[in-house]
């Protein structure tokens, strides 16, 4: 049922105040939804640091920007590439060195849809290692600076989530022996959420100052399934954005946005759009199946992913 707490339309950036003062630090943003919220932030008066991992397309992102909204548009990038943990480790540093303070990290990057299994440099299934772990260290590594200013973390989800095995395959999380592209995904998508809601109760018993949410795009077209899936996903995907059931990357981003700035929302939520089938219409909280909060796999996730990325959270 759609969620017209916001209205008819539901959340949209008219909610949106000046934003001047605020720094959002967003991952993928040259592209698809991370850029368009981009944009709606800039738009704001607010500084936005990119995480990529393409300079050149970086550079071009950000020279469209300023074209927009003029040559001062406090709009940065630092190259970071999320399947690769040293890389990760790097940009944050970098971010720790140069930007002051965090209002929200948005983990909006993300591949989907790998044809075949392909690992990453550490070693990881490459879904779950730059969807997931990628999101994990950084986060861990941003959290404390994100703190600083009772900030926010934003984990951009799909509702990839709610298919494939609804469960983290833990005696073989690379998928040596049944590798699928979509219920890896899923399993990837799941992962993040269930990172996001762990990181809420730990923050909550530890008495911290970071709000953790969740959000999805619904079906968006963005660059999403075209940078990574196979040939024939990518033909389907490109049909799909032909018809009414797909809407714009722009408002593929009004669910991040909103999680990253909106007042009095709830944390154990799924924010999204709220229509037919959650794909797109009103944003708003949308249905959360409990298996993305199934505490014990959370816990063993969490305990699997600190071992796994070899970065222990203090918190």
């Amino acid at each position: 049922m759609a969620d017209t707490t916001f209205g008819p339309k539901g959340w949209t950036p008219e909610r949106l105040g000046n934003l001047a003062g605020k720094i959002y630090i967003i991952t993928g943003a040259n592209a698809g939804a991370g850029f368009q919220a981009a944009r709606i932030l800039l738009g704001k008066g607010a500084k936005v640091v990119m995480l990529n991992r393409s300079a050149e397309k970086s550079t071009a992102a950000v020279n469209e920007l300023r074209e927009e909204f003029g040559a001062k548009a406090d709009v940065s990038f630092v190259r970071m590439d999320l399947s690769e943990l040293a890389s990760v480790r790097a940009a944050a540093e970098e971010v720790l060195k140069t930007v002051p303070r965090i209002d929200a990290l948005i983990c909006n990057a993300a591949i989907a849809q790998v044809p075949t299994q392909k690992l990453t440099k550490d070693g990881f299934e490459s879904q779950l290692g730059t969807n997931h772990y990628g999101h994990f260290v950084l986060a861990g590594m941003l959290f404390d600076r994100i703190e600083e200013s009772q900030g926010r973390i934003v984990v951009v989800a799909s509702l990839g989530y709610n298919m494939g095995i609804k469960t983290i395959q833990f005696d073989d999380m690379n998928w040596d022996k049944n590798y699928s592209p979509n219920p890896v995904y899923s399993q990837s998508k799941l992962a993040q959420m269930m990172f996001a809601y762990e990181l809420q109760d730990r923050v909550r018993a530890a008495g911290r100052k970071v709000e953790v949410y969740v959000c999805h795009p619904g079906a968006s077209a963005t660059s999403l399934i075209s940078t990574s899936g196979g040939r024939l996903t990518r033909f389907t995907w490109w049909l799909m954005t032909k018809t009414p059931f797909v809407q714009s990357a722009e408002k593929g981003a009004y669910p991040e946005v909103m999680c990253a700035t909106e007042d009095g929302l709830e944390q154990r939520a799924l924010y999204g759009p709220t229509g037919r089938m959650q794909t797109g219409g009103p944003v708003g909280r949308g249905t959360l199946e409990p298996h993305a909060h199934d505490k014990p796999v959370m816990v063993k996730l969490w305990e699997r992913s600190e071992k796994d990325t070899g970065f222990s959270w203090s918190i």
